[in-house]
């Protein structure tokens, strides 16, 4: 029988379109990134905020926050600061750090921002997850309109060519004596990274997609969304971007 006479449901519909939503907020991905590099992210913010030279108690927005790590650190640099993410579980962990300057809120990057900002980050790789490639330019859209009138927005992203010259097609990773089987490959303008493992007796499978996106697509989609692409870095410590060989790609626009 054809996809056309026979199909999916609702649930398969929502599990092959927002995968992001459901392995983001299971306890698994945490654990398998436990290990990530905290204080060079720390070394970036600071770096990042003085570069920007911030205003004192500026209004900055953690885009696609997680539980909340680097919203945390950017308050307690002075900063009044909103972490946003679609993960509910990661929200409600992210929320015991609240105070008075400090909030979080579940939140769709796709969609605009009533109040404005004096700057949005999108840390960490935390774009091009859409099953839709037009959502990209709609987030990108969205983070226009939620800047103030003398904003910045900075996203980090991943440097497509030196990740796939790099790029490891099989590996295992053992976390909290769970073993992580995972495998990396290029399809259709996205790479994948498949993870199989076994916990408490029971098989999980989950597929991480984002989309391949280089400098040239960003500054595409940046000019069709009426953006100005201001500056290129290539690491957390802001040197040149070299195509090649840069660890990151990391753009302030506004």
């Amino acid at each position: 029988m054809s996809a056309a006479q026979n199909p999916p449901t609702e649930n398969q519909l929502k599990s092959t379109e927002n995968w992001y939503t459901s392995w983001f907020d299971t306890p698994y991905y945490h654990i398998l990134y436990k290990d990530r590099n905290y204080r060079e992210a720390q070394v970036f913010m600071d770096n990042l905020t003085h570069y920007l030279n911030l205003p004192e108690k500026a209004k900055v927005l953690d885009l696609a926050c997680g539980k909340g790590r680097h919203s945390i650190y950017l308050n307690q640099l002075g900063f009044t600061v909103l972490g946003a993410d679609l993960s509910e579980n990661s929200i409600a962990e992210a929320t015991k750090n609240t105070n008075e300057t400090l909030h979080f809120k579940v939140h769709d990057m796709r969609e605009p921002f009533e109040e404005k900002f004096d700057a949005i980050f999108n840390l960490f790789t935390s774009f091009g997850y859409f099953e839709n490639d037009e959502d990209n330019l709609t987030t990108l859209k969205a983070i226009k309109e939620s800047l103030s009138e003398y904003g910045f927005a900075v996203i980090d992203f991943m440097n497509v060519a030196q990740v796939l010259e790099t790029l490891v097609p099989e590996e295992t990773k053992t976390v909290e004596g769970i073993d992580f089987h995972i495998k990396r490959y290029l399809k259709d303008g996205h790479i994948y990274k498949e993870i199989d493992f076994e916990d408490k007796g029971q098989k999980f499978h989950f597929t991480e997609k984002v989309k391949a996106l280089t400098l040239k697509d960003f500054e595409e989609l940046m000019e069709e969304a009426g953006i100005y692409l201001l500056d290129i870095f290539g690491d957390y410590k802001l040197k040149k971007f070299h195509k090649t060989d840069s660890e990151r790609l990391i753009m302030i626009f506004k």
